[in-house]
């Protein structure tokens, strides 16, 4: 006859439970507020960053076309000749406007690039987020149940061994008469 499991305690079952809905409340935060970056950082480079460089862009360019006017007018005119200032100008434009365009090349390269980089490691996210909605959630209400059977076995009074076991009457033999 089976004995009775020796059930003293479930105090470390319940201490793992406690875990895992303390782990589960402190990934799920953390895990949205990545998923809310991953999409910052994608309309940073795609909009702030491209709007940025483009409105850069043109202003050099402007002052490119500014700079060298000046420098011509001043090579057009019989008066005078240009200044060392004015050349300078140029040079100072032209390295802006460089600038400008290297920057620009570059965040729509990684305008480009960055779903390629980013998604690999969003998919991994994204099985995670399903772990803890889902397993984890279910995990907890698991242990939660086999806490409470185990408890409720332990609590059981175990059958009493002196009473020795309970036959049934034997129909089946002849009545005596």
């Amino acid at each position: 006859m089976p004995q009775k499991a020796n059930i003293t305690s479930t105090d470390a079952l319940e201490a793992f439970r406690s875990a895992l809905i303390l782990y589960i409340n402190k990934a799920r935060p953390a895990l949205e507020e990545v998923s809310s970056e991953v999409v910052r950082t994608r309309g940073w480079i795609e909009d702030e960053q491209r709007t940025r460089w483009e409105n850069q862009m043109r202003r050099c360019s402007r002052d490119l076309d500014e700079a060298q006017q000046a420098l011509f007018s001043a090579k057009m005119s019989n008066l005078r000749t240009e200044s060392q200032a004015e050349v300078m100008a140029v040079q100072r434009a032209k390295r802006a406007r460089e600038e400008a365009e290297r920057k620009l090349r570059l965040v729509r390269q990684w305008s480009r690039e960055y779903d390629n980089r980013v998604q690999p490691l969003v998919k991994q996210m994204e099985k995670l987020h399903s772990l803890l909605a889902n397993d984890l959630v279910q995990a907890a209400a698991f242990l939660t149940q086999a806490i409470q059977t185990l408890d409720a076995y332990a609590s059981a009074a175990p059958p009493s061994a002196a009473a020795g076991p309970t036959l049934a009457p034997d129909n089946s033999a002849p009545a005596a008469t």
